[in-house]
């Protein structure tokens, strides 16, 4: 038993802390998916807010009730709206319907090969350059 406890080393990869067990809050969930998305860590990302890596880990895993400023704050830095930082409504179409001709033509052009993809997209910067250089 001892000798199986002493093989196990601490590497600082390995999370610290007790595994959670119930999830983090949805502000919390989105600011880290925000900050992953962007490719930062939690010390990154605490220094950019001028907080501590804690006090974000902290917001990402445990706080219910962040004050309005900080949320503010978090979502100028990542350039979204309150909104979005604090719930995963997606930005846009507000009605509700089918989806309009164009919407089903981006959703067909994103499963076209990427080679045929950038033919589509080359045409249509063509003719928007053509559409701003005439007015």
């Amino acid at each position: 038993m001892q000798d199986s406890i002493s093989q196990r080393r601490y590497s600082w990869s390995m999370p610290g802390g007790r595994p959670a067990t119930k999830p983090p809050p949805k502000f919390g969930q989105r600011m880290a998916a925000f900050r992953v998305a962007k490719g930062l860590s939690q010390a990154q990302l605490g220094a950019a807010l001028g907080m501590k890596r804690d006090l974000v880990a902290y917001y990402e895993r445990s706080a219910k009730n962040p004050n309005l400023e900080l949320v503010q704050r978090i979502a100028d830095y990542f350039r979204v709206s309150v909104g979005e930082l604090l719930n995963d409504m997606p930005k846009g179409r507000t009605k509700p319907g089918a989806p309009s001709k164009l919407e089903k033509q981006i959703t067909a052009l994103r499963e076209l090969p990427r080679d045929r993809q950038k033919l589509v997209i080359d045409l249509i910067d063509t003719v928007l350059r053509a559409e701003q250089k005439a007015s």
